[in-house]
């Protein structure tokens, strides 16, 4: 990664967007199956004592100014937007504010809960250069707080989705990992009515992954998204376990 705030992510992660920009300095959330404390070598204790960046503002706006109209940026990749320091440092606030004075998208991924309805102002003031995801794991709460100490409960997550939903604001769903198929097919099954798309991806890094019988799940997976007509993407990795006949993405139509 160069020494740039918004930059092209690589390899899986450029199937969630072509930009991306890190606001924060690791992550409070914790999460256990997380690959970015490895991935940036760094001890995942370090990692969740996470800090503001020290932004230069006036540096990144030359950023924004440089993107090809039409660009989308998401926030974010190794790091979630809305962390308990969100509160007090309003950070994203003022990316999103930049971004959109300039005519960027956009595009949320969190698991920060009712602590992102802070900015709703914002997204649905430029709802055509706005979406907003969530990334839903476990149904289970207890499930939830021993893998995601840090996150918001999964219902807080579906039920702000729902709020941004009803604020026309286009909405997603990221299902990766996927830990407990049952668990997340329950998760499609309550999310999908505030859901405009659907993202399905492995659980990486892990070899309790191989014992997750994958075909089956996306069969269940997709016949649920089909009938309840609901866009879908399946990420690259995960497709050679899709079975003959059924796609790998939908338009819901």
């Amino acid at each position: 990664m160069s020494d740039k705030y918004i930059y092209q992510p690589k390899g899986k992660a450029r199937e969630y967007a072509e930009w991306a920009l890190n606001l924060y300095d690791g992550c409070e959330h914790r999460c256990q199956y997380c690959y970015v404390p490895a991935v940036l070598h760094r001890t995942r204790e370090a990692f969740g004592h996470a800090m503001p960046k020290n932004i230069d503002w006036t540096k990144l706006e030359r950023e924004i100014k440089a993107l090809p109209k039409g660009s989308e940026v998401l926030m974010s990749f190794t790091c979630d937007p809305y962390q308990i320091l969100e509160k007090e440092a309003k950070i994203t606030r003022r990316a999103i504010e930049l971004l959109h004075a300039h005519e960027v998208g956009v595009k949320i991924l969190t698991k920060g809960g009712r602590s992102s309805l802070a900015d709703i102002d914002l997204l649905a003031a430029k709802r055509n250069l706005s979406s907003y995801g969530v990334t839903l794991t476990f149904s289970d709460e207890t499930n939830s707080r021993d893998w995601e100490p840090r996150a918001a409960l999964p219902q807080d997550r579906v039920n702000c989705l729902a709020i941004m939903h009803e604020a026309g604001i286009n909405t997603w769903v990221s299902f990766e990992p996927v830990i407990d198929p049952q668990q997340t097919l329950y998760l499609i099954k309550t999310s999908a009515p505030y859901a405009d798309l659907i993202k399905i991806g492995r659980w990486n890094y892990d070899k309790r992954s191989n014992e997750i019988d994958w075909t089956a799940f996306l069969v269940s997976a997709i016949d649920m998204l089909r009938d309840l007509g609901k866009s879908y993407y399946i990420k690259t990795e995960t497709r050679p376990f899709l079975p003959a006949g059924y796609a790998a993405e939908w338009d819901g139509k």
